[in-house]
């Protein structure tokens, strides 16, 4: 499959899409199936995070981009999105779903508005990730839920797709890299509270029937000691208890200005991975996912976590260019000489929220078409 034909309007992929009870199903979906996240399907392809909003929802290549509707037509307008996400990534031969983040702004920020404590019009300028200033609201008294965030776009992902559902939600210590703390004075004492607020949530949306659920830890990459002595800890405390499938992304982040610079920085190897590897190897988390194509990452840092199931980054979130189905099929076969084939999740690199929805689309079906492969060279073993 050329380049050209994967940037092709959705419509040119051969996965079909039926209207099946009310439900947006596949080829690999019907009504006998049953519901798992260990998908029957070899080398299931997912996405590490967003996707391309529709230009009518908000200005597309752009992060922290305001909504461009309001009250019941932004309702409505991010119920129509979702959909439409989940729509694309079916088409695209997505097997393991999300919701593509189209109903939030952001995938930290997101959530903490509905979090009390926060005063979002108190702010100050911190270095986020140790790199790049931002301003960002204070933490002004003790932080609480007091509803759920995502639960009710959960439960609508789950009405519209018997497909397995992933759902990302950020981690404990990305939360307090992405804040001001006025109260707490202890970026520990803030992370576990974090911790405790975030199994509330993951517990109701495995309730609404989620599947896997991801959390997003950037700053994995950049505070080793935090993480090592109680990073992953609070990770753990987020997940206490949930009996569906768990997640970590770390990444080296959208492929915005300020994170292709650091990149520059980091020389010809990039071994962050190697300090927090070990410990999440002996985790209780079921699935790390990581960046590895375009990246300087060894792949023999996977050695480092054998045994887990590893979402393997396969597609370059920081290029308009396409992949073709041999570079994805190439990333993937590099990484099996370290996981299993049973415990590879072919995936994205990162977020695509930035990158145009067509470019967007170009590389879901070239993670599809690239899995293909590796699975037909499998079969003929």
């Amino acid at each position: 499959m050329s380049k050209e034909s994967l940037l092709k309007s959705t419509s040119s992929s051969p996965t079909r899409i039926f209207l099946n009870n009310g439900l947006l199903t596949t080829r690999f979906d019907s009504p006998k199936n049953i519901r798992s996240p260990a998908m029957k399907t070899l080398l299931p392809t997912s996405t590490a995070g967003s996707l391309p909003k529709p230009s009518w929802l908000a200005e597309p290549e752009k992060l922290w981009s305001p909504w461009k509707l309001q009250n019941e037509e932004l309702i409505e307008g991010k119920k129509d999105a979702l959909s439409l996400s989940l729509f694309d990534q079916l088409r695209a031969g997505i097997d393991i779903v999300s919701d593509g983040e189209q109903t939030r702004q952001h995938f930290v920020t997101t959530f903490i508005e509905h979090l009390s404590g926060v005063d979002f019009e108190k702010r100050e300028v911190v270095k986020i990730r140790n790199r790049y200033d931002a301003s960002v609201p204070t933490v002004v008294g003790a932080v609480a839920r007091q509803k759920p965030v995502f639960v009710e776009d959960a439960k609508f992902l789950r009405q519209l797709t018997r497909q397995p559902i992933k759902w990302a939600l950020p981690g404990p210590m990305t939360m307090i890299d992405t804040l001001y703390d006025n109260h707490y004075k202890s970026r520990e004492k803030l992370a576990w509270e974090f911790a405790k607020i975030l199994n509330q949530e993951a517990k109701e949306l495995e309730a609404a029937g989620v599947d896997i659920i991801q959390f997003d830890e950037p700053a994995f990459n950049v505070f080793f000691d935090e993480v090592n002595d109680w990073g992953i800890a609070t990770l753990e405390r987020a997940i206490e208890g949930l009996k569906c499938e768990t997640a970590v992304h770390i990444c080296y982040g959208y492929g915005i200005k300020a994170n292709t610079d650091w990149k520059k920085t980091l020389g010809s190897e990039w071994r962050q991975y190697e300090e927090a590897f070990p410990k999440l190897q002996t985790s209780n988390i079921d699935i790390i996912s990581l960046e590895c194509h375009n990246s300087r990452v060894p792949m023999d840092l996977l050695e480092l976590i054998r045994g887990k199931k590893v979402m393997v980054g396969a597609i370059d979130v920081a290029t308009n260019t396409v992949e073709t189905p041999e570079e994805v099929a190439d990333t993937l076969r590099k990484a099996l000489q370290f996981v299993d084939a049973d415990k590879l999740y072919p995936s994205t690199n990162c977020g695509m929220a930035p990158l145009s929805r067509r470019v967007a689309t170009g590389k879901l079906n070239a993670l599809s078409a690239g899995a293909e492969i590796i699975r037909r060279e499998l079969s003929a073993k």
